[in-house]
Parts: C-alpha cells; sequence; structure tokens
C-alpha cells in the first residue's frame, strides 16, 4: 500500500464535492461495469442535495450512511450502507475513487475499518453486500476482508442500478469480532 496511512471517518459537508465528482466525471464504461443504469442517475443538483441531507439527518434516521475513506488524510473513495433495518442489517457499497489506488489492498483494509462503524454505530447484526457479479473486484475485496459468499441471483440491486446477476456477501457482527 506504499507506505499510505489509512483512515476511515463519517461523510461530513466537505465531503460533498469530491463524492459529486466521482460519480459524475466517472466514464459511462467504467458506472456501467458497477451494474449503473444511466438513464437512473440523478442530476448534480438533486445528488447534492441528497448527500447534504444525509450529512445533516440524525444518525438512527438516516436512510443512508456514509463512511469516507482516506489515504495520509486525503479522501480517496466511500462506503456506505442503505436498506437499514435498525439492529439487524443493511446492504453495503464500496467505492474507491481512484483507479490508481486500486487492486493494491486498500479496500480490504478499508472495509475491515468500516464494518465498526455499521456494527458499532448502526448496532446492525449484519452487513450484506451484492455487488454486479460481472464486476470481479469488488468480489475479491469482500472475501479477502472475510465475508461469506452466500448465492448468485438475479435482481436490481439499487436506485441507480440495472436488473442484474449479483453475489451476496455477508458479515454477521459475530464473525467479525472473532477476525479482530
Amino acid at each position: 500500500m506504499e507506505n499510505l496511512v489509512l483512515s476511515v471517518r463519517e461523510l461530513e459537508e466537505q465531503d460533498v464535492d469530491a463524492l459529486m465528482h466521482y460519480w459524475f466525471s466517472a466514464d459511462k464504461a467504467f458506472l456501467e461495469g458497477m451494474g449503473v443504469d444511466l438513464a437512473k442517475m440523478p442530476d448534480k443538483a438533486e445528488w447534492r442535495e441528497t448527500l447534504l441531507r444525509q450529512v445533516q439527518t440524525p444518525l438512527h434516521e438516516k436512510p443512508s450512511y456514509c463512511i469516507i475513506w482516506q489515504a495520509d488524510g486525503q479522501a480517496v473513495g466511500h462506503s456506505n450502507v442503505n436498506k437499514i433495518v435498525p439492529g439487524q442489517e443493511a446492504s453495503m457499497h464500496l467505492h474507491l475513487w481512484s483507479s490508481g489506488l486500486r487492486q493494491k489492498g486498500m479496500g480490504t483494509a478499508f472495509v475491515k475499518m468500516t464494518l465498526p462503524y455499521f456494527f458499532r454505530n448502526l448496532g446492525l447484526q449484519k452487513v450484506y453486500a451484492e455487488p454486479y457479479a460481472l464486476n470481479p473486484a469488488p468480489h475479491r475485496t469482500l472475501q479477502k476482508a472475510g465475508f461469506r459468499l452466500v448465492k448468485e441471483y438475479t435482481t436490481t440491486p439499487g436506485w441507480i442500478n440495472f436488473e442484474q446477476p449479483v453475489k451476496r456477501w455477508e458479515m454477521t457482527q459475530k464473525r467479525f469480532n472473532t477476525m479482530v
């Protein structure tokens, strides 16, 4: 990991522009490779408002909870959960913004640092992820982070996705606690 100091923290208002840049400057092929339906992408103003509302909403009322990934103090990615069932489970998403930082093991390290926020702050018993089955990167990351592959099936995993085959990976709080 090139001696970078990795850290994570909750989303802050100062992160909104970097998040917007990630989504709106990404190559269309990259987004589609993640399973994004470009026709479902909101416009910038709507997305910005959603992110600002997320920052300002009290934790127990958040429909989505985001953790920023940092390398040497600079935001380089994020993980968020949505479909939150308080005290039970949530759906996790992971995004390393810079292609130059991918495939270096950072995603795995970031996921391991992020999970305590989801388990502790939301009181979750289980976190699951359902990345596009044809996008190998998140599957490697989740496996290396200790997630268990549960099944593969076809669904529309999120509000900006097209119907697609996904692999469902799960991590329970109990399992995670035995790993740390």
